[in-house]
């Protein structure tokens, strides 16, 4: 594409660069330059101006955002694209899930050509349906059809979106040193699953003791069934863990590497995933239980591996509300 000012004269089928202010009306930027606008342009007074002029082969920019977006998404994703013009077009999703990516492949798009973007939302980010989860891009106002043609097979199938397996969960609270868990916890964690369409079985209240609480997961029956202790989980042998053991399960991992979310543990109960959610899991903030709730409610497979690599951007906002925040102590802490 040839870019920059001509005369009049020489404009004929060119696309305009820059918006015009005219007697008749306004001409904006991006329109074709037929006979029509340039009868206009003559009117005006107007002898020269700047002008994008494909060369034999080039795609315009709308045509060109929707190659490459129809090659980002395959049938079936879960999402769905939104021609907005001006060379960009949007990838939405229908349904709540996880944003699920190729990196490799959307890096080797962005490499093609620096006219020819793809911009995405960071993989497994939960979306909502109408959320963004990505959007390309035609900066200039055509692109060579070669570029696009090689864009498009570097991004095939290179976006999709991990929707939930799960239908429903269980919780488990319980009541430690004699005092009913309250009524928060149970709430916040049935929102949890309700952003992704999962519905929760009405929550079950134990005494906290390894007994008690292994009796109530072997009677739980929900795909997942999910722990929310009185007293924190503090070590692999404390009272949750153990009664997962005792109940016949594993526990595959305990601990992660994000803050808050540090005492999380994960483990299986005939072929049912347990999460051992931390205290922060209270509060509606984003922490690491999220994370890894998120990926099994979708059927990403959680291992011990997928957890501790998750330190990198695992340093989250403080709860306000924790009671032991990071900084207390420290001399003019909050």
């Amino acid at each position: 594409m040839r870019f920059g000012p001509v005369s009049l004269d020489e404009a004929l089928g060119a696309v305009l660069a820059h918006s015009l202010a005219l007697p008749d009306g306004r001409l904006r930027k991006g329109c074709r330059l037929d006979l029509p606008e340039i009868a206009r342009l003559r009117a005006a007074g107007v002898t020269d101006l700047v002008v994008a002029r494909p060369d034999p082969g080039d795609m315009p920019e709308d045509d060109a955002a929707l190659a490459v977006a129809h090659a980002v998404v395959r049938d079936g994703a879960g999402l769905s694209l939104r021609a907005v013009g001006t060379g960009r077009v949007n990838i939405v999703a229908d349904v709540p899930g996880l944003v699920g990516l190729d990196a490799d492949a959307i890096h080797a798009v962005n490499a093609v050509d620096a006219a020819i973007t793809l911009a995405t939302l960071p993989p497994l980010m939960r979306v909502e349906a109408g959320t963004m989860v990505a959007t390309v891009k035609i900066i200039p106002y055509a692109v060579a059809g070669a570029a696009v043609a090689h864009a498009a097979r570097a991004a095939t199938d290179a976006l999709s979106l991990h929707r939930p397996t799960i239908s429903r969960a269980a919780l488990i609270l319980t009541r430690a040193g004699g005092a009913e868990p309250g009524e928060k916890g149970a709430r916040v964690t049935a929102d949890r699953l309700a952003r992704l369409g999962v519905a929760m079985d009405p929550a079950r209240v134990v005494d906290h003791d390894a007994n008690a609480l292994a009796q109530a997961l072997q009677d739980a029956h929900a795909p997942l069934v999910l722990i929310l202790t009185g007293s924190a989980t503090s070590d692999l042998h404390d009272t949750a863990p153990e009664a997962l053991r005792r109940a016949g399960g594993h526990v595959h991992h305990f601990g992660m590497p994000v803050d808050p979310g540090n005492l999380l543990f994960l483990g299986n109960l005939r072929g049912r995933s347990v999460i051992g959610l931390p205290g922060c899991a209270k509060s509606p903030a984003l922490n690491g239980a999220d994370w890894v709730l998120e990926r099994v409610l979708c059927g990403i497979t959680v291992t011990a591996s997928d957890i501790m690599r998750m330190g990198v951007g695992g340093l989250l906002t403080e709860i306000p509300s924790r009671p032991r925040p990071r900084r207390q102590g420290e001399r003019g802490a909050e």
